[in-house]
């Protein structure tokens, strides 16, 4: 039966759509996506359902659709509610059907696929507003699943940021990062407009950027947390002030230690680098931060 996947962008449709094409008798069929969202109208049918050689200008070989190319498996439609009105009429007649004709041709062909379709969109408001038919909705939601949003399951945030630490360590050659318990809070306060979508590009820029063996708030860009939620209230701001506290302790810290080390060393940048165990360019990027001159004694 056809399965209709309903939530906002980045909450993992597509990793859902996929589960069930692995976890069904089809796993071992063709799973074959199609974004609706990304190909003007006159493409997509031509994508969908082919073309004969010589059906439009252009048409310079015989193509077949995604229809023919998922048969025995699953077609994913993912952001099926920005597909034209046109397109609909023409996708509800081979789903009734179950056949496919390429665009250019004057014979039709059985298919056996199963629709998976996805959308950001709500398909209830868009027949209200006449730009979604009624009777294909029906049609593709036979089962409906909606995923939540990132933002109503915090729960889930450590979860997510430890496979992804584990995931994107070894991507970038970091394995076995942790990731501190405030880091850890401000993590979950955040609002997450771009879902789990954003916090994984969050975790992988706080991966390539630190240099410890632990995440601090200090490694997770800013810009984030200005979009926590509003219902996190006094919390956020306590956590927020924690992490400026902490910050300031942590460049006073490292003022007092560098300049400790260049002590040691007479000024010279090359082997206060080694002791520090970072490359010169390293360091004086680092003193050029902190405001601090290497002066030779």
């Amino acid at each position: 039966m056809t399965v209709l996947i309903q939530g906002e962008s980045g909450t993992g449709k597509d990793l859902l759509a996929t589960e069930i094409h692995r976890r069904s008798n089809r796993g071992k069929g063709p799973f074959i996506a199609l974004n609706c969202a990304a190909l003007p109208e006159h493409l997509i049918e031509s994508e969908l359902f082919g073309y004969e050689k010589g059906a439009f200008t252009g048409a310079t070989a015989m193509k077949r659709g995604k229809f023919e190319l998922a048969n025995g498996g699953v077609l994913f439609l993912d952001e099926v509610g920005d597909m034209s009105l046109a397109t609909q009429a023409k996708l509800l007649r081979v789903l009734e059907t179950r056949r496919v004709e390429r665009l250019g041709s004057t014979t039709s062909q059985e298919v056996d696929v199963r629709i998976v379709s996805a959308t950001n969109k709500d398909l209830a408001a868009e027949i209200a507003k006449q730009t979604f038919r009624e009777d294909l909705y029906y049609r593709l939601r036979v089962v409906l699943l909606r995923i939540p949003a990132l933002r109503e399951h915090r729960e889930d945030v450590p979860l997510l940021v430890q496979q992804f630490c584990r995931m994107l360590g070894e991507k970038h050659g970091r394995p076995g990062l942790a990731v501190s318990k405030e880091a850890m809070e401000l993590l979950q306060l955040a609002e997450w407009k771009g879902n789990v979508r954003e916090l994984k590009n969050v975790v992988e820029s706080a991966i390539v950027m630190s240099s410890g063996e632990t995440l601090t708030p200090t490694d997770f860009s800013p810009d984030f947390l200005g979009t926590r939620s509003s219902g996190a209230g006094a919390s956020a701001d306590a956590g927020l002030l924690a992490l400026n506290d902490y910050r300031e302790a942590r460049r006073q810290f490292e003022i007092a230690f560098i300049k400790s080390k260049l002590r040691e060393h007479s000024g010279n940048i090359t082997k206060t680098a080694a002791a520090i165990g970072l490359h010169r360019q390293s360091l004086q990027e680092k003193l050029r931060e902190l405001g601090i001159r290497a002066e030779p004694e």
